[in-house]
């Protein structure tokens, strides 16, 4: 043992005895060697190969032998290339361990890559004299085989341009040469080995099915092959590996691509039937497997041919074929493990397709379509294993129910598509589940149950408002069925929210069938819904109670007095601190009953007397909470603090729901005393701004609150706005300026020019903050903008052009002009100038445009009247005009080919028409002879742009005025840069 071969054993020491240290050095003396001798290495190789008997020197070697051959195959002599072909004859590495067999495979196939079929043209047939040796040149056979499938020919990997032309040119050769014998040699093989050597027959056979999709099919498609092969599958006793191997080719030749006429007289001809009872053993076997995976793949054929042929006499040969399968695969689908290559939605929805509406279905499709009913019911049926986890919604059971969420999408499509084509079928089969899944045992109860009510939930959306109202086929039955059941799972939370929401979405059958409203109500108030023990149920309850009761409306009056007194402990409930404490996410955080309870009484069928009666018993008692909160406030410590904070959080919300079912009419109109209530409660709710001023939250419940208030009260809640405010400035923050700017927009979008005092006496204020916030002449985007300090700048800055724009579009721009806000005049124009020229976003860009647009309206009135705003006109003309009409578009990043581009740009032309229309040759001297004089326009186009702008043609404006910026763009070149 030499040097070499230490250090090689040392690398691929596995003792734990060899230093990491020594490893090294043992590496680094081997491509010492390989570096030094570059010339000779490949001799070197091929001696240990043949010479040396450590397994460790002969993998090293190869593995040489392959980065060699691949990096420099063409610095070899014709006599190393000889050699190396004559090494998978060495004796020592054919019977050595399968690592190494498999390293000698990719050295020839890599030497198969460069030489055949022009130099080493006989590789394969150089092997099949060999093949009668025995087992270990067969192994090897095997293994340069599927080597070459993986590297070379198969298409389940991506291939470069030459690979494919390399591959192509192997196949061709090889189908000419070799192919028949190669395949010829494999029948003798397993004819003559499947008694003595089953594992090395099921080993020749995986090799054969990897090749059967490119060679000739007639080499295994005959009377001598295919017989073998089914005799593999069908004779009971022999090995379970060679069983499914041999179904393995036979489902390579169902899947061989050909003609459909062709390919169903190939499948008619194997007599699949022979099959079928095998897939009922043991499900976990590797022979069941393997022939589920063979009958999926055969029913995906026979649905391929009966698409894609004409004929009717072989469109029945395929309905049949097909049908006498189609049990099978039905019970494979439910009770094995399925190849992942198979899609069971996309092969059932392909069949499901091709029954034809209106024609009538036969018994056996009607039978086929209940099997896939249970198939989808089997499919989205949790695992009993998650229970607990999904009944808590722990991280495990979120992540499952999320998993099921995605799962389940297209099943439930298909379950529609099922509905469309047979819907008494489809209710039949829902109506028995629900019964099968009632009576089932309690330990399988809840999944049973589950999966049948999510049936029954996703055929609704199926349903026709027609037929939903109607209650179709079997509805009748089912609804009033499902309302006045009550499942012994009802306690878990997958069925309890499932069962809700099924029963809401059939609601419409109820609003046609009154009888039915009690026992809505009724699974609504007891446990199954809003007196459910798990609150995420409860809160959910709430929710669609709401839904319910907008539906229902006016049904509902005669069953107020039931409900409310059903919803008594509920309401007193949810302001509780206890209650407040337990924070759910997303929308669903339980006030949507106070909401359900003002839709219920705020309608005017409810007698005035009663309403009063109803309101006052909902609204004195949380303002009493709200008032003794308040003042106990003040006594209270941190964490007894909060506490209150939170409670009184649950109020505000619960009197903002509630308020939701009044409208402005009611409360203003025909029955003032009830809006006096409202003034009262805003009255109490306002002191939360003096009494708690830091607290965010409760200042955005407020400021909520109040918004509810401007449309339920509409003008007179005008009396509570200074105070509000006023309070409600008193933070200077980022995002409470947001909150406030947001409902200024509504007070203004609501009232117009009768907030005009209100603005006057606001807008100073909020302009001195906004304008000490956030930059005038830069914009927040870029590197580090992603910061949550830049984000709520960015929405300050999108807010207040939004309040800009709005302000400027009521009518009521002379707010600027007053003597308080003049002082802000100025950072206005900057800002809005900037903006317009600047801003990322086009939206943005284009408000700021229609600001100048309005502002120019109302400040200037005619080319040569007297200045309303002194010095805005010089503005418009010079900055403006050119900084912002004629420069910003001149800019490659404004894209024409961008649709909110072209809607700026639109606005863009129209200011400049305003700006001709009001401020004359004034504005036209300008801009054509400082502006476009600057852009370097030729005269002929100033002037055609003059006559444009002077005439009455918008479009024709437009379409010039784009094809000379971008005449200009090109002429510029990028040597002058605007701006």
């Amino acid at each position: 043992m030499d040097d070499l071969e230490k250090a090689i054993l040392i690398i691929f020491d596995e003792t734990g005895s060899v230093s990491s240290n020594l490893k090294q050095q043992a590496l680094a003396y081997c491509q010492q060697i390989k570096d030094n001798n570059a010339n000779t290495i490949c001799s070197i190789c091929i001696d240990r190969l043949c010479f040396s008997s450590f397994v460790q020197v002969q993998f090293w070697s190869l593995q040489c032998l392959h980065e060699f051959l691949r990096a420099r195959y063409g610095t070899m002599s014709a006599e190393e290339r000889i050699s190396l072909g004559r090494s998978g004859d060495s004796v020592k590495v054919l019977d050595g361990p399968g690592y190494v067999k498999n390293k000698l495979a990719q050295v020839l196939v890599t030497l198969i890559y460069f030489e055949y079929p022009l130099i080493w043209s006989s590789v394969f047939v150089d092997f099949l004299p060999n093949l009668s040796k025995g087992g270990v040149v067969i192994d090897m056979f095997c293994r340069v085989l599927n080597v070459l499938d993986d590297e070379l020919i198969s298409q389940d990997y991506p291939r470069s341009v030459e690979e494919g032309a390399v591959s192509v040119n192997i196949k061709d050769a090889m189908r000419q040469q070799c192919v028949g014998q190669i395949v010829h040699a494999w029948y003798e093989i397993v004819n003559a080995y499947r008694n003595s050597d089953s594992e090395m027959c099921a080993f020749v056979l995986d090799t054969m099915r990897r090749y059967i999709s490119w060679i000739d099919i007639g080499l295994i498609a005959n009377n001598t092959f295919l017989p073998l092969l089914f005799e593999l599958m069908l004779v009971d006793g022999l090995p379970d590996q060679l069983r499914c191997a041999a179904s393995g080719c036979v489902l390579a030749v169902v899947a061989k691509r050909m003609d459909p006429q062709a390919k169903l007289t190939l499948l008619q001809s194997l007599q699949m039937s022979r099959v079928f009872g095998l897939v009922a053993g043991d499900v976990d076997s590797e022979l069941v497997s393997g022939l589920a995976s063979l009958l999926t793949g055969y029913a995906s054929e026979l649905l391929d041919c009966l698409k894609h042929l004409n004929g009717e006499d072989l469109k029945r040969v395929s309905v049949e074929l097909l049908n006498e399968v189609l049990p099978s695969v039905f019970y494979i689908m439910q009770n094995c493990e399925i190849d992942t290559t198979f899609s069971t939605v996309q092969f059932l929805s392909g069949y499901v397709s091709t029954m034809k509406i209106p024609s009538p279905l036969s018994e056996t499709q009607l039978l086929h379509l209940g099997q896939i009913l249970e198939v989808i019911r089997m499919q989205i049926r949790y695992d009993p294993m998650y229970r607990d986890h999904l009944d808590v919604l722990d991280k495990v059971g979120s992540e499952e129910e999320d998993r099921m969420a995605e799962h389940r999408k297209d099943l439930l499509v298909l379950l529609r598509s099922v509905g469309r084509v047979a819907p008494d079928v489809t209710q039949i089969f829902i109506r028995n589940s629900l019964s099968s899944a009632v009576g089932s045992p309690l330990d399988i109860n809840v999944e049973e149950v589950e999966a049948a009510l999510s049936l029954f939930y996703a055929y609704g959306e199926s349903l026709s408002e027609e037929a939903m109202k109607t209650g179709s086929g079997i509805l009748r039955e089912l609804v009033p069925m499902l309302l006045s059941t009550k499942f012994p799972c009802h306690s878990s939370r997958l069925v309890a929210l499932v069962y809700l929401d099924t029963i809401t979405r059939y609601m419409k059958f109820v609003l046609e069938n009154n009888q039915y409203i009690p026992l809505v109500l009724t699974a609504f108030l007891d446990d199954r819904g809003i007196h459910h023990p798990k609150v995420k149920v409860s809160r959910r309850a709430s929710y669609l109670f709401m839904r319910v009761v907008k539906l229902l409306k006016a049904k509902l009056v005669p069953f107020i007095a039931t409900i409310l007194q059903s919803l008594n402990d509920t309401v007193s409930q949810f302001t509780n601190m206890d209650y407040a404490s337990k924070e759910l996410s997303g929308s669903e955080d339980g006030s949507h009953i106070f909401e359900a309870i003002g839709l219920l009484i705020g309608m005017e069928d409810v007698p005035l007397e009663k309403q009063s009666e109803y309101l006052s018993s909902l609204l004195t008692p949380l303002c009493q909470q709200v008032e003794i909160l308040i003042a106990s406030s003040r006594t209270q410590n941190a964490e007894e603090s909060a506490s209150k904070i939170a409670s009184i959080q649950q109020i505000i919300m619960a009197i903002n729901a509630l308020s939701k079912g009044f409208s402005e009419r009611l409360v203003t109109a025909s029955r003032p005393a009830i809006g006096l209530m409202f003034k009262q409660t805003l009255d109490v709710l306002l002191q939360i701004l003096i009494i708690f001023p830091k607290v965010e939250t409760l200042r955005s419940k407020v400021t909520s609150f109040i918004h509810r208030m401007v449309e339920t009260l509409g003008s007179s809640v005008f009396p509570y706005l200074p105070k509000a405010l006023e309070q409600l400035l008193a933070e200077s923050e980022p995002k409470e300026l947001v909150g406030f700017l947001v409902l200024l927009n509504q007070l203004i979008c609501k009232f117009n020019t009768s907030v005009k005092d209100i603005l006057e006496n606001v807008y100073p204020v909020i302009a001195g903050r906004v304008f000490a916030i956030i930059p005038r002449d830069t914009t927040l985007s870029g590197p580090g903008s992603n910061t949550e300090e830049i984000r709520e700048l960015q929405e300050l800055q999108r807010t207040f052009y939004t309040f800009l724009h709005v302000v400027a579009t009521h009518d009521l721009s002379n707010v600027f002009l007053s003597l308080k806000s003049r002082a802000y005049l100025d950072p206005m124009m900057q800002l809005l100038l900037f903006t317009s020229c600047n801003h990322k976003d086009l939206v943005v860009r284009k408000a700021c445009v229609q600001i100048f647009i309005r502002l120019i309206k109302d400040w200037c009135t005619s080319p040569y009247g007297e200045e309303k705003v002194p010095g805005f006109q010089s503005f418009v003309i010079e900055a403006f005009a050119t900084n912002c009409c004629l420069y910003s578009v001149l800019d490659k990043s404004f894209d024409f080919r961008d649709a909110s581009t072209l809607v700026l740009f639109g606005e863009i032309v129209l200011a400049q028409k305003l700006m001709y229309e009001r401020f004359g040759n004034d504005f036209l001297t300008n801009f054509v002879s400082k502006g476009f004089l600057a852009a370097h326009c030729p005269q002929d186009l100033a002037e055609e742009y003059c006559q444009k702008l002077q005439g009455n043609d918008m479009k024709s404006l437009k379409s010039f005025y784009q094809s000379l910026i971008e005449k200009l763009r090109v002429q510029q070149n990028g040597s002058l840069v605007f701006r």
